[in-house]
């Protein structure tokens, strides 16, 4: 039984050591942006609740003039648990001019879908487009091809109209 005690204190030390202080930082982040996309709309809770899991961008840097480019750093959580850390890399050609930080979560409707996100062949096309969050916009918000995604506008400002797709680089603890 000492044997088995021991040995699970080390796994969970372990674990707790496999994160890096900018994971930390991060994962603290993410809590934080969480609590604010709920208090944007409090409706965001049942994708929160219900989802197979998660990935919240707490802070996701956006500018551009015609060529676009985004970056971001996230946590991924699956049944409310973080299982890893996630990096955020968008391209856009098009109409637009400024800069913006936002936070971004993307929601997984069922395990399959977390699954193919892991496996780090996931991105994201023209056709997934983010819904902007305010108060009563989630209530009405659906899955598309499996993921929901919303952004909230943090500072800056930008316009476009533009063409462009997110690829997403997984690792877990």
């Amino acid at each position: 039984m000492k044997l088995i005690t021991m040995v699970l204190m080390l796994s969970i030390t372990f674990a707790a050591s496999a994160q890096t202080r900018r994971d930390k930082k991060i994962i603290k982040d993410a809590v934080e942006a969480k609590k604010e996309l709920v208090k944007a709309d409090n409706a965001i809770s049942t994708f929160f609740e219900n989802s197979a899991g998660y990935v919240i961008f707490p802070n996701v840097g956006e500018g551009g003039f015609v060529v676009g480019a985004a970056s971001g750093n996230g946590v991924l959580y699956e049944k409310g648990l973080e299982k890893g850390m996630v990096n955020l890399k968008k391209i856009d050609v098009g109409f637009q001019a400024g800069g913006q930080a936002v936070i971004e979560v993307i929601f997984f409707e069922n395990e399959n879908d977390v699954a193919e996100f892991k496996e780090d062949n996931f991105e994201f096309s023209a056709q997934i487009s983010a819904v902007a969050l305010k108060s009563g916009v989630a209530a009405n918000a659906k899955y598309k091809n499996g993921v929901a995604v919303f952004t909230l506008p943090k500072s800056g400002l930008m316009a476009k109209v533009s063409v462009g797709g997110q690829k997403f680089k997984y690792h877990s603890f």
